[in-house]
């Protein structure tokens, strides 16, 4: 066991960097001062930049005009760690057992970047250099949007110009195979309130003759899926494209059985979508979830009341094509066709990121598929992955890059809930996959001698990727 690489992740994950809460500002410059004087001790140049919220940390090796440039992006932000009751041990306490390494950030994404970082470490003290040049840029505002990113790219456009970009900020299809994700849903979220009374009142004597908005809220969401799971929505579907074949194919392939899921989630059993397997439907199909209800009296035992008001949060995970915007004007005039009567309604919009889609075939695609098989002495699956980077999209449209999504996640990481965890294993590992991957990218051509490259991975069920 590497003592000193492991104690860092520790130190990392003690810093309760939760950017939803704004108690933590103190605790966000910290801990992002901590990145930029690591950064800076491994032999890059680094600065904590300010931006309109947290300040983004960025690094880079000194730059060589003959060699390409890689950006690796992760963020040091982390989610509430609620409830922090079922939790085993405390959230910014990390602790290793079993191999593991539990703590809220642990895998999302404090130990995916350190990897990197480590592995850039590695390459300056082994050989005095990397491959291609690196810049490094982590923020600390993902896990609420990136609000303030894109801004930040815009500004600092020429600093991080780049070729590719790398990323471990999603999970492995299977314990410890390698993946290289393709595809990122797109989120949209909206918060919903009907108001009916004025006040709470008593159900026996006001029972019957008013709409009572919990009712409400359960009816309207209701309306949102039929019986199938299928989303309700008019027009929903209608930019969605279909997998093609090799997609289908390599998503069989992945290994992923339904079985796998129920154990995953502990469900009794899956539901969703009708004519697409689990994988496919985390994937490749836009969804509605409701995240939150919220009505009435919450205390111990019985209060025989009419709440005044009833909410629910509801967010939509999409795909290649559509569009969050309009998604969310679709929602908004399903939810005023469909509201019962006698609450009002509100509507409030939250945060939106695009879905990202990129060729996997791609030059770059194929030296990340033949680092990760090097690595992992496997044959690396691709597939869709269900989570969503909105920042992927402005990279793309203000840097001109594409994004590598290389995993490190297990996918019993329980990232996002309680006793967050990373194996050790994917931690070492990823140490290495960042030397690997960084020395296939610089084997790949610039981008004016791309014409015609087709690197030494054997060709997938289609040579390239139609979207």
């Amino acid at each position: 066991m590497d003592n000193e690489n492991l104690s860092l992740l520790l130190k990392f994950l003690r810093f309760p960097t939760i950017s939803a809460h704004s108690i933590h500002a103190d605790t966000m410059q910290k801990c992002a001062g901590w990145l930029g004087n690591l950064l800076q001790s491994v032999g890059l140049h680094a600065e904590v930049k300010p931006t309109g919220g947290f300040p983004v940390v960025m690094a880079k090796t000194p730059h060589d005009p003959g060699k390409r440039t890689v950006l690796i992006y992760g963020h040091y932000d982390v989610q509430p760690p609620d409830p922090q009751e079922a939790w085993l041990s405390p959230p910014f306490e990390p602790e290793v057992r079993d191999d593991r390494v539990w703590g809220r950030g642990a895998t999302d994404n404090k130990g995916q970047i350190l990897a990197h970082i480590l592995g850039v470490a590695k390459s300056l003290k082994e050989t005095g250099t990397t491959p291609v040049n690196v810049i490094f840029l982590i923020e600390g505002e993902e896990e609420i949007g990136s609000p303030n990113l894109a801004a930040f790219l815009e500004a600092h456009r020429a600093e991080l110009a780049c070729d590719v970009i790398a990323i471990s900020d999603n999970g492995m299809v299977s314990d410890f195979h390698p993946t290289l994700a393709y595809a990122l849903r797109g989120v949209a979220a909206m918060e919903v309130t009907l108001d009916g009374p004025s006040v709470d009142l008593h159900s026996g004597v006001y029972g019957g003759a008013v709409m009572n908005p919990a009712t409400a809220a359960a009816r309207l969401i209701a309306t949102l899926h039929d019986p199938d799971g299928r989303v309700a929505i008019d027009g929903f579907y209608d930019s969605v494209q279909p997998m093609a074949d090799w997609e289908r194919e390599a998503a069989r392939a992945s290994g992923v059985e339904n079985s796998d899921i129920i154990k995953q989630t502990g469900v009794p059993e899956l539901f969703g979508e009708a004519g697409y397997d689990a994988i496919e439907q985390i994937g490749a199909r836009p969804t509605a979830e409701v995240n939150g209800i919220t009505a009435g009296y919450q205390g111990e035992g019985s209060k025989t009341v009419i709440p005044a008001k009833a909410s629910f949060k509801l967010t939509f995970r999409l795909v290649h094509d559509q569009k969050a915007d309009h998604v969310l004007d679709l929602a908004e005039a399903h939810l005023v066709r469909n509201k019962p009567p006698g609450v009002r309604m509100k509507i409030d919009r939250g945060h939106s990121g695009e879905p990202y889609f990129s060729d996997p075939m791609s030059p770059d695609g194929r030296a990340a598929q033949r680092a990760l098989a090097k690595v992992f002495h496997a044959s690396p699956v691709m597939f869709r992955e269900g989570g969503s980077i909105p920042i992927l999209t402005d990279f793309k449209t203000i840097l001109g890059a594409d994004a590598l999504l290389v995993a490190l996640a297990s996918p019993d990481c329980a990232a996002h809930s309680p006793n967050e965890n990373l194996p050790l294993r994917n931690f070492y590992t990823g140490i290495e996959l960042n030397q690997v991957l960084l020395e296939e990218l610089a084997s790949v051509p610039s981008r004016s001698d791309i014409h015609g490259y087709t690197g030494d991975v054997p060709p997938p069920t289609k040579d390239s990727l139609t979207a």
